[in-house]
């Protein structure tokens, strides 16, 4: 008698659950806009989701902590002024994307074909990619160490970038024969995961080996929705989920290097469609309870915590699920990145949970910001206001700068306490 063999993996009974509804995020509008995005990012602390807005470019920001401490100094406005503005594409940008191993360095690739690389810190141009792209850019993906970029285009081709070389070192035409947009993501030994369509429209996985782009190493087709699969990808794992726009699941595979090297490990399915998903870092997940993955799925109205979890009976940590993963810390400035040098993240072990920095703010080089550009009219003769400014003279702007600040900050904390005894008041006459 022959018998059936199961495949040993430890992620085969992984299975999602939604949060209660206490724990979803209410009276939200999200964006409406037609970009296939995920419209949302979450870090330990934080959610961020696009919302509606009549020109665009809104977000609101969530702490994700359901015991909030209020401290004594508590903005109660909008923050409507930018810590640093990044001025450089001609249309709207629809990708952001920060290094994974170099400080202050971001990504952006809109509507005009090009990308662009940024030191946030000072907010110059690192480098500009745009000869690359002649149609729309639909994704951009690090790999793991930031010295490669795998591109998705309108021209229905795959490419693998060095940035700092501005040069394309292998490329894929047609990797998925359908018109609808293409997705790409590097995985953990170096292969392309990608998501698309055919050419009767059907939604299809691929892994590719960009050393050699000829033939696939995995070609799956899916189904016949039209949704645009997201993928996201933990490299922990080596687990892949595939979100599509619209649709009311989530599917997940797990990719090793045992054909058909793409391993379908089960559905979670809702009722309710996904407008948008938020993935969270593995550092912000509740290892106690076994959980290797987080979504924060969007609705047309609120925002739904989706967790994933190993069934495990021990209450132990479990080493297998959680090796050391990358934390927040980069290994490298920008300028050493930009100057050809490679580094692997800064990893971390969660055996004791991860517990986020109270303060993690971005440094930002002033003399970047305040110099002082020569004015791109005609050349007048210089006069005594018009010469060069001295040290000395910087030094003091930077000291009244200093001050200046520091009185907003404190007139900002005076208008705050005014506000919390108006609404004491207020309360008090009710």
């Amino acid at each position: 008698m022959s018998r059936r063999v199961v495949r040993q993996s430890k992620f085969r009974h992984v299975f999602g659950q939604a949060a209660k509804a206490d724990q979803a995020y209410e009276d939200i509008r999200v964006s409406k806009v037609t970009w296939d995005s995920s419209f949302c990012a979450v870090n330990p602390k934080f959610l961020a989701i696009i919302v509606e807005a009549g020109g665009g470019g809104a977000f609101i920001v969530l702490p994700l902590a359901k015991v909030w401490q209020i401290p004594d100094y508590t903005p109660m406005r909008n923050i409507t002024e930018p810590i640093i503005t990044l001025e450089g594409h001609s249309k709207r940008v629809g990708i952001l994307s920060w290094h994974p191993t170099a400080r202050n360095v971001l990504l952006s690739a809109g509507g005009d074909n090009v990308i662009i690389i940024w030191n946030v810190g000072t907010g110059e141009v690192l480098l500009s990619l745009d000869d690359m792209h002649p149609d729309v850019i639909h994704s951009v993906c690090w790999n793991s160490n930031g010295s490669l970029l795998a591109t998705t285009c309108k021209d229905k081709t795959l490419r693998v970038i060095d940035p700092r070389k501005g040069q394309v070192v292998a490329e894929r035409f047609a990797a998925h024969e359908g018109m609808r947009p293409m997705r790409a993501v590097f995985t953990r030994q170096g292969h392309i995961f990608t998501t698309g369509f055919t050419r009767m429209s059907q939604r299809e996985l691929g892994l590719w080996d960009p050393n050699n782009f000829e033939e696939p190493v995995a070609l799956q087709e899916m189904d016949t929705s039209n949704g645009v699969l997201l993928p996201f990808y933990d490299p922990d794992s080596s687990i892949v989920y595939l979100c599509g726009k619209g649709d009311s699941s989530i599917r997940y595979f797990e990719i090793t290097d045992e054909p058909p090297f793409v391993h379908y490990l089960n559905t979670f399915s809702s009722k309710e469609p996904q407008r948008g998903m938020g993935f969270m870092p593995k550092r912000g997940l509740d290892v106690s309870k076994c959980e290797i993955a987080r979504f924060y799925k969007l609705h047309e109205r609120k925002c739904e915590p989706i967790i994933m979890t190993v069934p495990r009976k021990s209450d132990l940590f479990q080493d297998d699920l959680y090796p050391d993963t990358p934390g927040p810390e980069p290994a490298l400035e920008a300028d050493e990145w930009l100057s050809g040098q490679d580094a692997e993240p800064v990893l971390i072990s969660l055996r004791d949970g991860y517990v986020p920095p109270k303060h993690r703010e971005l440094r930002v080089t002033k003399r970047n910001i305040l110099d002082v550009r020569p004015p791109s009219g005609p050349r007048r003769s210089q006069s005594a206001s018009d010469a060069p400014l001295s040290q000395h003279t910087l030094e003091t702007l930077l000291e009244e700068i200093k001050a200046l600040r520091e009185r907003v900050q404190a007139q900002e904390q005076r208008i705050t306490a005014l506000e919390n005894m108006l609404c004491e008041l207020v309360d008090g006459t009710d």
